[in-house]
């Protein structure tokens, strides 16, 4: 019996017609196995994974290897992005055990939970030294049987070990706190030995785009001036948007690329990729200006709204990497996306097609294409074809058409908590910024669905503000308990929200969750851990101050602790957010690729980060410039603040500000069915900011000490410019 056909994970729903008795994760599977006194074998992927659909056709649907499974153990199946923290703790055995990690993730438990076989992808049969899966559940079965006790202790020994391993206390006591220069500096030194020159980047095969540190870097040029910083962040996002990785018709970026020159990408698109980096190319153009960066982030954006916005107003986590092949010849990787010269020459005419095999990187000769079977993938060379904008335009239309006809890659509709607020965060900015407030609307209108469907009182009943389940699926809330990811990405959308509407409830929101960070999260010695004290209990409770594809919950809850307490004036999560940001100067100087994030939530806390209040009628166009200004400003994590100014009747922390995210329904009133009601206090930031004679004003503060007030966009440009010289 497979009992995941109720499942609302579509990665689970992909498994339930398989002839494998799958269990969900759940008590129960357990109690089975203690009852048959069996083995579990627990199997972790996603939706989109392409070595997870490779594993499931060779063996979960083989009759003959699901007789073995279903004879000889109790099968688990689990969706990582439904269950990170499943996913967390046994992937760390996984990678303590062989060296390595991945997904589809392959471990044996005993009935208690505790791991004692691991591995990834099992092949069918014996190739390149690995064993066949079935050898592997022939083998696991026979220690089984004959030597139980080995298989337990040894078991019991890598439970215990995962149990003991803790970070609690390791960013406070003496020298603790966030890094300073030397350490920041220190980080710097690191990434530039890590960088590639020639081909931008970070290290080699397969190299992945790394968001996080980009934005870090670009936050250190914004500080210190350093040269250096820019031009690691210019180099890698300009390799990117020309290559394979990116898509050049349809926008958005694919996973990784499996060569070092950016050129063959993994085809699956992740929100939380396109999100992080939508917003990384947002920030290079503020910073430089260049049209490049403003074309990616805008198409990013809209790839984002147009493919993965959900009927309910969020966002899907992924398109998968696989699809059908057009000529009907099976489900392969990227044939959604690759091109041959025979089929630009069916969509384009002759004299068309080579105009876009020189212009795409489509070499007519077969041996020499980039991908398989002849075909290439489109990236932008710079070969020096000279670019009849026109011409191209009508190209680029054209095949983007022709491609909309072909069998399209499986989208995994579940929206994740997370993800949308990553994705939150970025279409804000990017509406504000480039005059879009349809892409803020469609921030709000995911907002809006987590206040709704997402935040709970911590029983599973939607409405009621304060916890997050993990996902929803089709509007109905999912049955995990969100993880600090979770909690602390939403805050940092609902914060961005806060500077680009105006809108107050966006901050009061914001702090409930903090606020369950600090009270259900935190440990000893200001120490995170990745799920709630009183969540499911594991045989370790996961904890990760790492950066992964995503930024940790461990960092991303020190940003937004540090921004939520510079509209606030709390030294309460002040504090914490200094406290978390302990471990970033401990590991930034010696592995600053895996805390990014961290570094980047450092750099705002060494500017300040600057706090920026902005009043005036709503109606005046003085206060939007002065605003537009305000959020245009590279400062490391400004926080931006617009309102009326006091005694007008209007409560300060609402009215529109640069774009208003007109015709959705604010976040307070998804939850009261209501206007939302906004205390006078909404944000501190505000109060006591009168107009300066008669005309909209911008305060400029660090820490709550503030510059004298301007009246003018240029006055207040140069407040927010940081004074320390130029670094290399």
């Amino acid at each position: 019996m497979n009992r995941l056909a109720d499942s609302p994970s579509p990665y689970l729903l992909q498994h339930a017609d398989n002839p494998v008795d799958w269990w969900p994760w759940s008590p129960e599977a357990f109690a089975e196995a203690r009852r048959r006194d069996v083995p579990v074998l627990l199997s972790v992927g996603y939706a989109s994974c392409h070595w997870c659909h490779v594993m499931a056709r060779e063996s979960f649907a083989d009759e003959a290897t699901a007789a073995e499974l279903n004879a000889g153990f109790v099968s688990i199946k689990v969706d990582r992005e439904e269950r990170p923290d499943v996913d967390a703790v046994y992937m760390e055995a996984v990678q303590a055990a062989t060296g390595q990690g991945g997904w589809p993730m392959t471990v044996f438990l005993t009935p208690d939970a505790e791991p004692f076989y691991f591995g990834t992808y099992f092949p069918p049969r014996p190739r390149g030294g690995m064993p066949s899966f079935r050898q592997v559940l022939q083998g696991v079965a026979a220690a089984w049987a004959d030597r139980r006790g080995e298989v337990t202790e040894v078991a019991a020994r890598v439970a215990a070990d995962l149990a003991g391993r803790t970070l609690s206390g390791a960013v406070g006591g003496p020298g603790g706190g966030p890094p300073g220069d030397a350490e920041v500096h220190a980080a710097l030194l690191e990434l530039t030995k890590e960088f590639d020159a020639v081909r931008g980047g970070f290290g080699g095969a397969p190299k992945f785009p790394q968001p996080m540190v980009l934005e870090f870097l670009l936050r250190h040029h914004a500080r210190t001036g350093s040269a250096a910083a820019l031009e690691m962040v210019q180099a890698t996002c300009e390799a990117m948007a020309r290559g394979g990785i990116y898509d050049q018709l349809g926008g958005g970026f694919a996973r990784y690329s499996v060569d070092a020159e950016w050129v063959v990408p993994h085809f699956e698109k992740m929100l939380y990729d396109n999100a992080l980096l939508a917003r990384v190319y947002a920030h290079l153009w503020r910073a430089t200006g260049s049209e490049q960066a403003r074309r990616v982030a805008l198409e990013t954006a809209d790839f984002l709204v147009r493919e993965l916005r959900t009927e309910e107003g969020g966002f899907a986590s992924a398109l998968d990497a696989d699809s059908d092949r057009p000529d009907g010849g099976g489900h392969a990787e990227g044939t959604y996306y690759v091109w041959t010269p025979d089929e630009l020459h069916d969509v384009l005419g002759a004299e068309d097609a080579a105009l876009a095999g020189a212009y795409y990187g489509v070499p007519e000769a077969p041996a020499a294409a980039t991908f398989e079977e002849g075909a290439s993938v489109l990236q932008l060379p710079d070969t020096g074809v000279p670019s009849d904008a026109g011409r191209i335009a009508s190209v680029r239309e054209r095949l983007t058409a022709a491609r909309a006809g072909r069998p399209r890659p499986f989208r995994d509709d579940k929206v994740v908590t997370a993800w949308n607020g990553l994705a939150i965060a970025a279409l804000a900015e990017i509406g504000a910024y480039f005059d879009r407030p349809d892409l803020v609307d469609a921030a709000v209108a995911a907002a809006d669905l987590l206040v709704r469907v997402h935040m709970t009182d911590g029983t599973g009943g939607p409405g009621t503000v304060g916890r997050l389940v993990r996902t929803s699926r089709g509007g109905a809330a999912g049955d995990s308990a969100g993880v600090l990811e979770d909690y602390a990405d939403v805050a940092e959308g609902f914060l961005t929200l806060t500077a680009v509407t105006g809108e107050g409830a966006w901050l009061q929101l914001a702090g409930l969750l903090l606020d369950t960070v600090l009270e259900r999260f935190r440990g000893e010695g200001g120490a995170l851990y990745d799920t709630a004290d009183d969540a499911e209990q594991l045989i370790r409770r996961p904890q990760d101050p790492t950066d992964n594809p995503t930024p940790s919950g461990w960092t991303a809850s020190a940003a937004a602790l540090l921004s939520y307490a510079a509209y606030t004036g709390s030294e309460r999560h002040r504090e914490a957010a200094e406290q978390a940001l302990g471990i970033v100067a401990k590991l930034g100087p010696r592995a600053p690729r895996f805390v990014g994030w961290g570094l980047a939530a450092a750099e705002a806390a060494l500017d300040g980060p600057r706090e920026v209040a902005v009043v005036g009628p709503p109606d005046d166009p003085r206060r939007t410039e002065l605003h537009r200004t305000a959020l245009l400003s590279p400062a490391p994590g400004a926080v931006i603040a617009t309102g009326p100014p006091p005694g007008t009747g209007e409560a300060p922390g609402t009215g529109a500000g640069a774009t208003t995210g007109a015709g959705t329904e604010s976040g307070a009133a998804a939850v009261s069915g209501a206007a939302p009601t906004v205390d006078a206090d909404a944000v501190p930031l505000l109060a006591d900011r009168p107009l300066v004679d008669g005309a909209p004003a911008a305060y400029v503060c660090r820490h709550f000490v503030c510059a004298a007030p301007v009246t003018r966009p240029e006055e207040l440009r140069a407040q927010l410019t940081p004074a320390a010289p130029p670094q290399g």
